[in-house]
């Protein structure tokens, strides 16, 4: 398996660090050891995030087409848009970016804090739909994409999550090696890797990477779609087809990829009492911010399978935090006694 032949354009600071969660781990019992990976402090870009590590084997493609324009897509919280403006600024080209109104949840200021808000401030073309939430290619961003071309502009297409491009699952792969080296250091193996799952690129590259010292099994999905058959087969998907690209030489499974369906409910960007409780937390016992989209779903998750003892004891687990804090303004009113 070769990343090196794949054109990288570098828009992290490199490795992301990864600390013990010492106060949290005790909370719960001290029988297991967690630790987080912060992609969520991986640029200086607008925050940066997951979507920022991807973007990095994407961005080749749109230069060495000419293009001027970066056109993406997600929902009005979006943190895929939000890294997307902030790299096309970076580069110096356009952005257009459709919001679609993905959560049913209305804040006094939703669709003006946080991503959104970083978004406009960056220059990015903010289009705002009324359509709800979907992981597939959407209708109004490929509208998007035709109204750049007619007015002159050579769009670069950057789906949802970077989930559909075909490389969208590269940067996660790097991950994987990434997390095998800083492993080398710090003397131990982790038997476990927990991470968010939505659009499916996240997993899927990290699926592939782990494959590799056959840890494929030991990744942790936790679905945050609340839609989890799709989810699953999407990330199964680009699994196999991001084995196909870095030559894994094994075939990936359906029983390759563990998608946990217990956290992501009521449904898609609205928390649940164990997000919520997840959040503060982990807010309370480390200083580290999780959001209610995303990381407050993930956390309730790790958290849970560890008071559930579903982790073996003396188990080293690792928490992929990838990012999204920002969004947390857009749910101001949950938060207004902290």
């Amino acid at each position: 398996m070769d990343l090196k032949r794949f054109p990288r354009y570098p828009l992290t600071f490199g490795p992301t660090p990864i600390h013990p969660l010492k106060r949290l781990s005790a909370h719960l019992g001290g029988k297991v050891d967690l630790y987080a990976k912060r992609e969520d402090c991986n640029s200086g870009l607008a925050f940066g995030g997951n979507k920022t590590r991807k973007l990095e084997y994407l961005i080749p493609e749109a230069i060495a087409q000419g293009c001027d324009t970066l056109v993406s897509i997600g929902g009005i919280q979006s943190n895929q848009t939000r890294q997307v403006a902030a790299v096309a600024a970076h580069l110096g080209m356009k952005c257009v970016l459709v919001q679609e109104n993905w959560v049913n949840y209305s804040d006094a200021v939703y669709d003006r804090v946080g991503n959104i808000q970083m978004s406009r401030i960056m220059g990015a073309d903010v289009r705002m739909v009324a359509d709800g939430f979907d992981i597939g290619i959407r209708k109004s961003w490929e509208d998007a994409m035709q109204s750049v071309r007619e007015a002159g502009g050579k769009p670069f297409p950057i789906p949802a999550g970077c989930s559909e491009h075909p490389l969208g699952g590269l940067g996660f792969v790097a991950f994987a090696e990434e997390v095998r080296q800083q492993e080398a250091d710090l003397g131990f193996r982790f038997d476990y890797i927990v991470v968010c799952a939505v659009t499916g690129s996240t997993q899927a590259g990290m699926v592939v990477g782990f494959a590799e010292d056959g840890r494929a099994r030991r990744v942790i999905g936790i679905d945050a779609s609340a839609k989890p058959e799709r989810t699953h087969e999407q990330v199964l998907r680009i699994a196999r087809n991001t084995a196909k690209l870095v030559e894994l030489g094994q075939e990936i499974t359906a029983e390759d990829v563990i998608l946990d369906t217990r956290f992501g409910g009521p449904e898609y960007g609205l928390p649940n009492d164990g997000t919520m409780e997840a959040i503060r937390l982990c807010a309370t016992l480390e200083g580290m911010l999780t959001d209610p989209v995303y990381e407050g779903k993930s956390m309730d998750g790790m958290i849970q399978m560890v008071r559930n003892g579903e982790f073996p004891e003396g188990s080293k687990v690792l928490y992929a935090h990838l990012g999204g804090v920002p969004a947390l303004n857009g749910y101001s009113f949950l938060f207004r006694n902290g």
